[in-house]
């Protein structure tokens, strides 16, 4: 365990200001992630170093497409969530307490020696939700800086204002998954936090890409895509990669259909047609993988499933008509 932070003491309670819920914490009790427990009126990150996956990764299968596409990243996770999503996919880990998954101790310094040994260009908090393992995520973002590594999250967006600043993170995936109404409902959770993250992550010069998981009944219809491309394109910028993911049947959503692949063409085709640069399509190998120039459409990054081949990308620029496109390579 190790002493949480961003928290306050009131009368012996605790009050996580990690995230939005701001849980209220009783002593020994736990918040709503169960990462964070008050003991004698102190705030614990009782998961630290608990981490339950660890596994080298495409930097793709993030998603992130336009930061150093092509590379490996080593990838970690610690149990626990601030959402209680009805459709996770990893929900045998993020939706359990970190001491009740099967887990392996690690330090900081056992993380970045892993990916030093495997000469490993970055590291990737993930699978569960990052921000409810701030704390080792932390040590672990300063630690691969010294040691010349970069850091992506692949994250909810639930997160406070100054843990955010605080974090030396290069790259987030952030999810997007619906208008408030889905949030409240199939997440447990508010949508405004999540949009002011993305627009926050923008400011601090965060390489942001935005995932949208469409499930079909829940948020496809063409207003709640709209909403996501018009957020995208006016709040965050043409240049934001957006990726609509297929959804799967899995946890308490397993008699809902998989996303219809026509509704993942006309999420992209609208998209594209209301503005935005770089549109694409995941969890359907071969479909919307590929990255275009935006100005004179020339084939850049050839994707098939997790593997990459740069064809008309030289540095940033299109090596066709010039065009400078919106990438972070090696």
């Amino acid at each position: 365990m190790k002493e949480a932070m961003f928290y306050k003491n009131i009368n012996g309670d605790v009050i996580c200001l990690l995230c939005p819920r701001h849980c209220v914490i009783k002593e020994g009790k736990r918040g709503f992630c169960y990462n964070r427990e008050n003991i004698n009126g102190k705030l614990y990150a009782v998961g630290y170093g608990k981490v339950c996956s660890l596994a080298i990764d495409p930097i793709e299968k993030k998603p992130l497409y336009h930061f150093y596409p092509g590379s490996k990243v080593l990838s970690l996770a610690i149990g626990g969530c601030n959402f209680r999503c009805l459709h996770c996919q990893n929900w045998t880990i993020s939706q359990v307490p970190p001491d009740k998954t099967v887990y392996r101790e690690m330090s900081p310094e056992d993380v970045i020696e892993i990916a030093l040994e495997y000469n490993l260009p970055g590291l990737s908090y993930t699978y569960t939700e990052p921000t409810v393992f701030y704390e080792f995520m932390y040590d672990c973002s300063i630690l691969a800086k010294k040691y010349g590594l970069f850091n992506t999250m692949v994250t909810n967006g639930y997160i406070e204002k100054e843990p955010l600043k605080a974090l030396p993170i290069d790259a987030m995936n952030i999810d997007i998954k619906g208008n408030e109404r889905f949030y409240k409902e199939v997440c447990k959770a508010e949508l405004e936090p999540v949009l002011k993250t993305c627009v926050l992550a923008k400011k601090l010069n965060i390489w942001v890409e935005i995932t949208n998981l469409i499930i079909p009944g829940y948020n496809d219809s063409e207003d709640d895509i709209l909403f996501i491309i018009e957020f995208v394109r006016d709040k965050l910028g043409r240049e934001t990669p957006l990726h609509f993911s297929r959804f799967h049947p899995d946890y308490k959503l397993t008699n809902v259909p998989p996303t219809p692949i026509e509704t993942l063409i006309k999420a992209r085709e609208l998209a594209l047609e209301e503005g935005l640069k770089y549109v694409y399509i995941g969890n359907v190998p071969g479909l919307g993988e590929n990255t275009y120039c935006p100005n004179c459409g020339a084939l850049l990054i050839e994707r098939s499933l997790f593997s990459v081949r740069f064809v008309n990308l030289e540095g940033d620029r299109c090596s066709v008509c010039g065009e400078k496109i919106d990438i972070i390579t090696r």
